[in-house]
């Protein structure tokens, strides 16, 4: 970089910083990048293309008098657009202004409706994480989460996918995030929102042609959480805004969140390269609550409404409610407006009435770490022993991590347990065989096939 390009950026700044707000300042100018000067001509470096059609369509006047400031009437100012295809590579897009002042042309900078500050920042107050009751379920997830809040952007986990069924935690994580960063960072700008909302909001925009200051309210945030990105499935327009804001707030390393209902190799209808965006953070699954977390999840429920039940009764829900924490809270609900209704007080047998429906017909949510593993020596045809012992034969291998990936995606048991139904392994191998799986998962489709087929032989066994 030559040094005159710097300096003569930074007298460009000192001007258009008296001339714009404090907050227009720092977004649209500060990530700007000062790449030569020569022949005349300024050119800089901007973070997307988003953000090159930003500054032309709303400070194009502003830059006009800020170079022609500095470099006089005959200064030009070019472009270098940072083009963003997962290798970072750069394309520069030369645009020349005009070396007289030409008027802006009428409708080019529109006083466009905008997205409400309550509708960009909704945020349900009571989703916090010292709410959040925390398990072998969703602690992975909520370790990430809290790391995220307390730097977001900073971390390893950008962006942070989660993924998970109906009911398992999803948004109260998600929206904790939020909620957290709001609080300890009063300036940073949060969004949440959900992607049928998200679509709702683009289709306005594209209707009433204020596309720009639609897509200017989420190029300006500091965390995006975005839940429910399964919806965007088919969308292909919006998936397209959606993909240049992710890489317009990814390069400027602000946090972004993800929620979906399964693992991102799982969704259906998403571009690709949307896709691949996922693995540059992490994923992280919430499954259904174990027994233990369960319990502590109706001991917190008690606590916050004031009531008591006896053990047996929270052995019994908790037994037999074992889906998600929705449901959960629900049939709690149901046992108290029972018993208040009818004037009953809150015993098993009320509980036993309350149930007699959801358990008939509620599939449950676990599966043995034993009937899996006889699934796996069926299917590959040899012993319990061989599949639990220290072979290293490549067969023995992937039959075991295929029974520890399923394991993990089945049943609520933590790693160290799994790893102990494997001939006393530890967590460490565990982790190591679901990353084997999941790679396998995503490039050996005959092993996907076959991966299926023991799905669904388990998934028979829940219903």
């Amino acid at each position: 970089m030559h040094i005159d390009s710097k300096i003569i950026w930074d007298k460009c700044l000192l001007y258009i910083q008296g001339q714009i707000s404090a907050q227009a300042y720092k977004t649209w100018f500060t990530p700007i990048i000062a790449k030569d000067f020569k022949d005349g001509i300024l050119t800089i470096q901007v973070p997307s293309q988003f953000f090159y059609e930003w500054l032309e369509e709303h400070h194009l006047p502003l830059l006009k008098q800020a170079v022609r400031q500095e470099i006089g009437p005959h200064g030009k100012l070019a472009y270098a657009v940072v083009i963003d295809k997962g290798n970072k590579k750069q394309k520069s897009l030369m645009v020349h202004l005009p070396t007289y002042p030409g008027p802006t042309p009428k409708g080019a900078i529109p006083q466009l409706p905008t997205i409400s500050e309550n509708e960009i920042f909704r945020l349900n107050p009571n989703y916090i994480f010292n709410n959040l009751i925390e398990g072998s379920c969703n602690q992975l997830a909520k370790s990430a989460a809290q790391a995220v809040a307390k730097q977001p952007g900073e971390t390893a986990f950008n962006p942070l996918t989660l993924y998970g069924g109906i009911g398992l935690g999803k948004t109260h994580i998600s929206q904790a995030i939020g909620n957290e960063v709001k609080t300890f960072f009063p300036d940073k700008k949060v969004a949440y929102v959900s992607s049928e909302k998200f679509t709702t909001q683009f289709i306005e925009a594209l209707r009433n042609n204020y596309v720009q200051a639609f897509t200017g309210q989420y190029l300006t945030v500091d965390l995006l959480i975005l839940d429910d990105i399964q919806f965007l499935a088919g969308k292909e327009k919006t998936q397209e805004i959606f993909f240049h804001i992710f890489n317009h707030l990814h390069q400027l390393k602000k946090q972004i969140i993800i929620t979906s209902d399964c693992p991102p190799r799982d969704l259906k209808g998403l571009q690709e390269r949307l896709l691949s965006r996922f693995k540059w953070g992490l994923t992280a699954d919430l499954q259904c609550p174990d027994f233990e977390t369960r319990v502590a999840i109706i001991h917190s429920k008690m606590a916050a409404d004031g009531i008591t039940f006896s053990s047996d009764l929270i052995d019994y829900i908790a037994k037999h409610v074992d889906t998600n924490v929705r449901e959960l809270e629900g049939v709690l609900i149901s046992l108290i407006a029972h018993a208040s209704l009818t004037k009953r007080d809150i015993n098993l047998a009320l509980a036993q009435q309350v149930l007699k429906d959801i358990v008939a017909q509620q599939p449950t949510c676990e599966t043995t770490i034993e009937a899996i593993q006889q699934q796996i020596v069926t299917h590959y045809t040899i012993s319990l022993d061989a599949l639990k012992g220290k072979s290293r034969k490549k067969e023995l291998v992937i039959a075991r991590q295929t029974a520890m990936h399923l394991i993990k995606k089945y049943t609520t048991h933590s790693l160290k347990t799994i790893g102990a139904y494997f001939g006393g392994r530890d967590h460490t191998t565990v982790i190591h065989a679901i990353g084997v799986i999941d790679d396998l998962l995503d490039k050996d489709p005959q092993y996907a096939k076959f991966y299926a087929s023991l799905e669904n032989k388990i998934k028979a066994t829940l219903k």
